[in-house]
């Protein structure tokens, strides 16, 4: 077992930016890490003195606007992605240990999936005893911790995060979709989470602009949530930019990662080099959303390992049309063939809205919410369609379309009325075939570690995530089962 003394960093920067830990916080602790079974030397846990001291200035290099030149650099931890995933997992390193990390993209942080995400943190739509459903729990936990701690410090959480105890409802409208609802009530209320089944009546009380028919119905779980992800990056990265000054964090972005640095002739990896530089790490971790498998390949192909990620961007739109008046919404709703439509596959009595054409398994599945600007979100659709990244108005179309079989007061206008105050946000969502993410060290590289395969649920379930790696890494008691998202079996041959 490796052993390393851990000093927490300044308890102003602690208060304002919670990462839960078992210990008692702001103070120093020391960790022994197995990571999961491998023995972890020393050295790729603690700098020495003369390593930090050759650090170059993180505030020289830390900004997205800088630019650096050419060089060499040095961290404990060295992040692939500048998503919501790298940046939760830099975050939960920065706060639970005094490791050093740097952070690399190819573009900008929130130009992936995230930054064109809806925002939930539902767990209306996740099945209790399902792999993931720990996970999301605990992130679900953790997210509300972090908006908690900022209302604690007087800062705002709906300001600074876009944060709204919304509740969400899960509607169904046929006696096939409503016995599908009143299964996955008691499911979740078994689980402990509170939740209840609305009739048609109900259900009208608490969506008056919703169009509730008399086999309509719905699951309402009063505890979801929202926010938005753009704001709560901003908050995550000022956070981890309070560290640059201790010399604990950088940032390298437009900058993509070409190929792994290797000790002398052997396999063990001690970096990465990119564009621009070459960054030295004890710890890599690659947090790449859906380009996390081609990157994989690329970066192993050197190596005498197989590493096989098959993580697929499964492309969406989400409609946003800004400064919304026309219709009041009280809760967050989405259809019940969402669920289905997460997953690919078909409940019953054809529950989501399908359209067949050129495309691969396009499919569109209500979704509305309005956030705290007064935007109306609109969404969601779901294909397969490679790396385009390219907006379409046919599916845009369809998602207006299929949002006013449920709000008949849009009917009232057409799509081309809103053409100034809309705005369409295409992402690559991470899609593994089992419907799950991959999280944990590559199989005969215990400091290469994978985070991706989200899908959807990258925002929802991110600090669950980081907080996994950075246990895992840190030889931490595991809060949740690691086992369902090993690499082993799902990713190398």
């Amino acid at each position: 077992m490796a052993t390393a003394s851990t000093s927490c960093p300044h308890p102003s920067l602690r208060r304002n930016y919670f990462v839960s830990s078992p210990r008692s916080p702001f103070c120093s602790f020391s960790y022994q890490s197995s990571f999961v079974g491998s023995k972890i030397p020393k050295k790729w846990l603690s700098l020495t003195d003369k390593a930090r001291s050759n650090r170059t200035d993180p505030l020289t290099c830390s900004r997205p606007n800088l630019t650096c030149s050419s060089s060499s650099h040095t961290s404990d931890v060295v992040i692939i992605g500048a998503g919501v995933i790298g940046l939760t997992i830099a975050r939960q390193f920065l706060l639970g240990s005094d490791l050093s990390v740097a952070v690399v993209d190819k573009a900008v942080p929130c130009s992936g999936a995230t930054g064109a995400g809806q925002g939930y943190l539902w767990m209306a739509h996740k099945t209790p005893g399902s792999d993931i459903w720990e996970l999301a729990m605990r992130s679900h936990e953790l997210w509300r911790m972090f908006a908690e701690s900022l209302h604690e410090q007087g800062m705002n959480p709906q300001d600074h995060l876009g944060w709204k105890n919304t509740g969400s409802l899960l509607i169904g409208r046929t006696p096939e979709e409503l016995d599908v609802l009143k299964r996955r009530v008691k499911l979740l209320s078994d689980a402990g989470l509170r939740s209840e089944y609305l009739s048609a009546s109900d259900l009208l009380l608490k969506e008056p602009a919703l169009m509730v028919e008399k086999d309509s119905g719905a699951a309402f779980v009063p505890d979801d949530c929202q926010l938005d992800a753009r704001r709560a990056i901003d908050v995550i990265l000022k956070a981890n930019r309070n560290f640059s000054t201790q010399g604990r964090y950088t940032e390298f972005f437009h900058d993509p990662v070409t190929s792994l640095l290797r000790s002398g002739g052997s396999d063990e990896v001690v970096g990465v080099k990119t564009v621009k530089n070459t960054l030295h790490g004890k710890v890599i971790v690659v947090a790449a959303g859906c380009w996390s498998g081609s990157l994989t390949q690329d970066l192993f192909r050197e190596l005498d390992i197989v590493l096989n990620v098959p993580v697929k961007p499964r492309k969406g739109h989400l409609l946003v049309l800004k400064n919304f008046s026309y219709l009041q919404l009280n809760h967050a709703l989405m259809e019940v063939g969402y669920v289905a439509h997460q997953t690919a596959t078909q409940l019953p009595g054809r529950l989501t809205s399908e359209v067949s054409d050129h495309r691969q398994n396009l499919s569109i599945s209500m979704t509305a919410t309005i956030d705290t600007l007064g935007n109306l979100l609109l969404g969601s659709s779901r294909e397969f369609a490679g790396f385009s990244t390219e907006m379409e108005e046919s599916v845009t179309n369809r998602i207006w379309e299929r949002a006013t079989d449920f709000f008949p007061k849009l009917k009232e206008h057409s799509l081309s009325d809103f053409i100034k105050r809309r705005e369409v946000r295409v992402g690559l969502r991470p899609c593994m075939p089992d419907g799950k993410p991959v999280i944990g060290p590559v199989t005969g590289l215990s400091n290469v570690l994978l985070a991706t395969g989200h899908e959807g649920g990258g925002l929802s379930m991110a600090l669950g995530t980081a907080e996994m790696i950075a246990d895992m890494v840190l030889g931490n008691q595991e809060k949740v089962d690691y086992a369902p998202f090993a690499v082993q079996g799902r990713c190398c041959q």
